[in-house]
């Protein structure tokens, strides 16, 4: 399943490559890894990029003015506003505002998404799952910083398909970029003593959960504790949320998902995962870490799904990063 986004951010989103999911909204253990460890291109600023003219204090929807048609062989960026915040390094998650234009015609390609009241738009600074020219856009730089990245539509749209978009191979592409934000990759919630009995989880310094099963029978009733307690928004029924979140079976302690193992967070509707790790998500807060055990009955019933079976008690252990509403 594609990830929740507005018309514009899921046009630039790679075909196919976006994070699947079962039926239940759970992501697919097989999901490509990201290219977190590579280095981010710091692409530097051009004659066409120079050219294209942005008004508007960061975070406002911008007023762009393109000498169309604007030609350009290469992928160019300048930067309009230059933040003070945290820099965003390749493979991070972050939040954007973006509009989209063809540089040819000088007209928008979809409605702008992110500005003035508008909520930013999360995406994952790796050209495996986004189109090369969001994510040079806006990597290698400070939180606060507004970008023109102009470039050859193929060279901006990478292997995705660029016709949905009403462009050729002969456009150019200008994006105009806000980077709002670079999403922690852990809970930063208090710490709370969990109640007994549940399983043991301890924390490498990256955050990455290690479970423990105890030698017991698992319950037969969904149980879910506050391992970190955030102080962030609040999860709601039909919020998407940004997690990061290890399951393992209780039966073994086989760890079956992770989005560790991945390299990234993982973004989707709160209310499209089994029923157990809904229960888990909703009511609690960004920043929070849970502990949810689930039966079957609250996961994936008596047929299973993979490596889990029918009879299988899941364990997740789910920090939570983000909701939009």
């Amino acid at each position: 399943m594609r990830k929740t986004l507005s018309l514009l951010t899921a046009a630039l989103v790679v075909t196919g490559l976006a994070a699947c999911s079962s039926s239940s909204g759970e992501p697919s253990a097989s999901s490509t890894p990201t290219a977190a460890a590579a280095a981010c291109e710091n692409v530097k600023a051009g004659d066409a990029s120079k050219s294209v003219k942005v008004e508007g204090a960061f975070r406002k929807a911008p007023t762009v003015s393109i000498p169309s048609p604007l030609n350009t062989s290469d992928i160019e960026r300048s930067v309009v506003i230059t933040g003070t915040g945290q820099k965003a390094q390749a493979g991070a998650s972050v939040d954007v505002a973006l509009a989209a234009y063809n540089g040819t015609t000088g007209k928008e390609l979809t409605p702008a998404a992110g500005f003035d009241d508008q909520a930013a738009q999360t995406v994952t600074l790796d050209d495996k799952q986004y189109v090369p020219g969001l994510v040079r856009a806006v990597e290698c730089l400070p939180v606060g910083s507004r970008v023109v990245l102009t470039a050859p539509a193929k060279d901006a749209f990478g292997s995705a398909d660029i016709s949905q978009l009403s462009l050729t191979d002969k456009d150019s592409v200008v994006f105009v970029a806000d980077l709002v934000d670079v999403l922690p990759t852990k809970a930063n919630g208090t710490t709370v003593e969990p109640p007994a009995g549940l399983p043991k989880v301890t924390l490498a310094k990256s955050g990455e959960p290690t479970i423990a099963i105890p030698k017991t029978d698992p319950p037969t009733e969904t149980k879910i504790a506050v391992l970190k307690q955030g102080d962030g928004d609040t999860v709601q029924a039909n919020d998407t949320v940004t997690i990061q979140y290890k399951g393992a079976l209780w039966r073994n302690g086989k760890v079956f998902d992770a989005t560790w193992t991945r390299g990234q967070p993982y973004t989707n509707n709160a209310s499209q995962f089994v029923p157990g790790f809904t229960k888990a998500l909703i009511g609690q807060k960004v920043g929070s870490q849970v502990i949810a055990v689930i039966p079957p009955a609250d996961g994936y019933g008596s047929k299973g799904n993979g490596d889990i079976k029918g009879t299988d008690t899941m364990v997740f252990v789910v920090d939570v990063l983000k909701t939009v509403r």
